[in-house]
């Protein structure tokens, strides 16, 4: 179980990283446009409020992954923390921006909060 915990912390961090590069880099950029499905003024008018954003999901993968060099005991406890704070984030984004992100990034979370509590 300890393993399946570090493997989905990764996973989480990855994709923290990810929504980093796509909120900070590439909001306005094509890619970016497509993904969120905006135009390239609604883009830039919110470019950063979307960096601000980013910015957060980049310390959330930092603290993730920071917490895994922790000793067991502490570990936990941080993974803990960060994971709420990315749940809560999962959830508060499916009620008021687009219910996807209750499944892409609370959800992880959630399972991962789970499998901690089972270790």
């Amino acid at each position: 179980m300890e393993m399946l915990v570090k493997v989905l912390v990764v996973l989480i961090a990855v994709e923290h990283v990810y929504f980093m590069v796509l909120e900070m880099f590439l909001w306005d950029k094509p890619f970016g446009l497509k993904t969120f499905g905006q135009t390239a003024e609604q883009a830039q008018a919110s470019k950063s409020l979307a960096a601000n954003q980013g910015l957060y999901n980049g310390f959330m993968a930092a603290g993730l992954l920071w917490s895994l060099t922790l000793p067991a005991g502490v570990r936990d406890t941080a993974l803990q923390f960060f994971l709420t704070c990315i749940a809560v984030a999962g959830i508060f984004g499916a009620m008021t921006a687009v219910r996807s992100i209750l499944y892409v990034q609370a959800l992880p979370a959630l399972l991962t909060l789970a499998c901690i509590t089972l270790l």
